[in-house]
């Protein structure tokens, strides 16, 4: 097996496959360029300043990293949990009843999951990886021809043939497009700027989401008491904001929180990215899967891109393994069907969820008025307050196996 594509969903499915798949260790290949190199800055115990490439790991993530033997390996001091959510839209109170509150506690949990380093995340999967025997390639694709009975790829070194290539390629993968998978894609025709930022007030292990008209803002909880906050706004003001003096972005950032957690000071450099949504029209083709980027982009506002890719790897996985346990072709398109059928309806689902909030927040009155009274009524209601924490923490709906606990 080949798996082309090193990032965190790509480096999760090739530990998984070492350890569930029922296929030798030493014949599961992974094709990361530059990664050995680029990891080793950010070892363990190096004390270097957070990432700002960060996820929001749900405990059903959890539950897949631990599966692949990662989990165990992150340093747990460079991992922030978070207890509480707070939701709410710039026409509301943060102390008001539209301002949706979620607790762990509500739902018998010590937590509803954990900001981590996606770097962390990545090496431990990748180390999970080697140590159990796999082979870590590095080398870019080049070439993919895929044939009746095994896929060939060319690369910057041996070439490889594979009885299954998994597309873990990202966004513009290149192997999505060699295997003939079209994707339709639409473009929120805004930024999302990321940056650490200090605040005045502790963070109280809460994650903070503030819906404004211009886009939503998060500040989400680090392991060393400041906040990385995530702020998507249209192309032209999210430019601006990204580019103009830390003195204006601090207070742009004190008016868009309203002062939730008191004064905010930027406290890195500012990034910012593009936001779209992207689906496959299949996830699947002979003897080819994709994952993670390479199959689905949803918009950021709920943190569940991370999530999706490692549910992704599991299901795939499991997918792979179940052909493996009954001697079949793991690369037989019936097989690898049946990780579509798992995934794809699901990860539609949360695409069109994502894009419906993005809309319905964004939108003034009289419909900021309607959400207001929709919050309010989900925070009188205990059933549906802890429905939405269960969402939040991953494990409603169907899930893989691996992504449950035991």
């Amino acid at each position: 097996m080949a798996v082309v594509g090193g990032g965190l969903s790509g480096a999760c499915l090739a530990a998984l496959l070492t350890r569930h798949s029922g296929i030798s260790a030493s014949r599961i290949a992974l094709l990361a360029p530059g990664l050995p190199h680029s990891l080793q800055a950010a070892a363990p115990g190096s004390g270097a300043a957070a990432d700002l490439r960060v996820a929001a790991i749900s405990r059903a993530s959890e539950h897949v990293l631990s599966a692949a033997g990662a989990w165990q390996r992150v340093e747990r001091a460079r991992l922030c949990a978070y207890e509480c959510m707070r939701v709410w839209h710039e026409s509301a109170a943060i102390d008001g009843m539209a301002a949706l509150r979620f607790d762990a506690a509500d739902i018998g949990e010590p937590n509803l999951g954990y900001v981590a380093e996606i770097s962390a995340l990545q090496r431990a999967c990748l180390e999970s990886f080697i140590d159990a025997g796999g082979t870590m390639i590095d080398a870019a694709l080049e070439r993919l021809e895929i044939g009746a009975e095994a896929a060939h790829l060319e690369c910057t070194g041996a070439p490889l043939r594979a009885r299954v290539v998994v597309g873990a390629d990202g966004a513009r993968s290149a192997v999505r497009v060699a295997a003939g998978v079209a994707a339709r894609s639409h473009d929120y025709r805004q930024l999302a700027i990321v940056a650490n930022v200090v605040t005045a007030r502790p963070h109280e292990h809460t994650a903070w989401q503030r819906f404004l008209r211009t886009g939503p803002l998060a500040l989400l909880p680090m392991f060393d008491g400041r906040c990385f906050i995530v702020w998507s706004l249209d192309l032209e003001a999210a430019a601006e904001l990204r580019d103009c003096p830390a003195e204006q972005f601090n207070a742009r950032l004190d008016a868009a929180s309203a002062l939730v957690l008191g004064a905010t000071q930027l406290n890195s450099e500012r990034l910012s990215f593009p936001l779209y949504s992207m689906a496959a029209h299949s996830y699947v083709a002979a003897r080819c899967a994709l994952i993670g980027d390479a199959a689905h982009v949803i918009h950021p506002l709920a943190g569940q891109g991370a999530n999706l890719g490692l549910l992704d790897a599991a299901a795939l996985c499991e997918a792979i393994a179940a052909a493996s346990a009954t001697r079949e072709d793991p690369g037989a398109l019936r097989i690898l069907r049946r990780y579509e059928q798992q995934r794809r309806t699901h990860n539609l689902m949360m695409d069109a969820a994502m894009s419906a909030f993005q809309s319905g927040f964004a939108a003034r009155a009289p419909a900021a008025w309607l959400i207001n009274r929709a919050l309010g009524l989900v925070n009188r209601s205990g059933t549906l307050k802890r429905a939405f924490a269960r969402a939040a923490l991953g494990t409603s709906g169907e899930l893989p196996r691996l992504a449950r606990a035991g």
